[in-house]
């Protein structure tokens, strides 16, 4: 049987992207992405907006000093729209929207047919009950998005616990290969508790290949969310529906938990592009 062009495609994605010495990669990634020095940065920017379909018209600057700092950019005033609407909660960021639906007697799923417990993905049974009967999206940040992330609503963030693990890519490619991916992968599930109805909800950043650094300053203004350990850190950082929590070094994905006090806006479709700021979710009447 003659494989498609699609298929050879995702299996030669597959093959560059996660049978690679992923952590060392990440490692090299993460330092050579800092270098500042002229001929590294002019080229690595020109590669990276070549080959990533980067669209800097909405950046705050237009200059960088290096890779990553492009990766990191922030956005210039009014680049966003937050929906003011009380009753809805809002993307946390740029994204396109992966598996999504209900949970299912405490399983989701990252692609039809591979599902995974909110338990292991969260690192704690207790913490996956209020979403037993909830909800669940995917959002996957590509490497030429918008790489910070916001509150969605009006919340209080109550803990977060780092949890290490790989760096597998979390690209439709390898979610379509290897079972329960994302609670393979290093991640940093933030506890937060809505101000409207004091209901949880639950935003996972999850790493990836040449991504393995999730940035949270409320938790640690120095390091990242690893330098702490392997914990749950207890947090009682207030944010505004909008304001930033903090970034990924690169793209990689946030699976957001809701309980069954909010259902996923109708408009929510896999495959399409999101903005921070966009419905996401929306409380239901009593």
């Amino acid at each position: 049987m003659k494989l498609s062009d699609r298929t050879v495609g995702e299996e030669l994605n597959f093959l560059l992207t996660n049978r690679i010495p992923r952590h060392a990669l990440t490692r090299f990634m993460g330092w050579f992405s800092k270098v500042e020095a002229a001929p590294v940065r002019y080229v690595s920017i020109a590669l990276w907006r070549l080959f990533c379909d980067v669209d800097l018209t909405d950046s705050a600057e237009k200059r960088f000093s290096s890779l990553h700092a492009a990766f990191v950019r922030r956005l210039r005033e009014g680049a966003r729209s937050v929906d003011p609407d009380p009753s809805v909660v809002v993307s946390p960021c740029d994204a396109i929207v992966g598996a999504h639906g209900r949970v299912s007697d405490g399983q989701v799923w990252q692609v039809k047919g591979l599902p995974y417990s909110v338990a292991d993905l969260l690192g704690d049974t207790s913490e996956a009950e209020p979403f037993r009967d909830g909800s669940f999206v995917t959002l996957r940040l590509t490497a030429g998005m918008y790489h910070r992330f916001h509150a969605p609503h009006d919340l209080a963030v109550e803990q977060v616990r780092y949890i290490s693990g790989d760096t597998w890519n979390v690209n439709p490619a390898a979610l379509k290969r290897i079972e329960r991916l994302y609670c393979r992968n290093e991640r940093a599930p933030i506890a937060a508790r809505l101000q409207a109805g004091s209901f949880p909800i639950m935003l996972v950043p999850v790493a990836a290949v040449l991504v393995a650094s999730i940035r949270l300053p409320f938790l640690d203004n120095v390091g990242n969310v690893r330098s702490g350990g392997e914990r749950a850190r207890p947090c009682s950082a207030v944010f505004a529906k909008g304001e930033e929590m903090g970034w990924f070094e690169h793209g990689s994905t946030i699976v957001v938990l809701v309980p069954k006090e909010c259902g996923l806006c109708p408009e929510i479709a896999e495959g399409s592009l999101i903005r921070m700021g966009e419905p996401l979710f929306r409380l239901q009447e009593p």
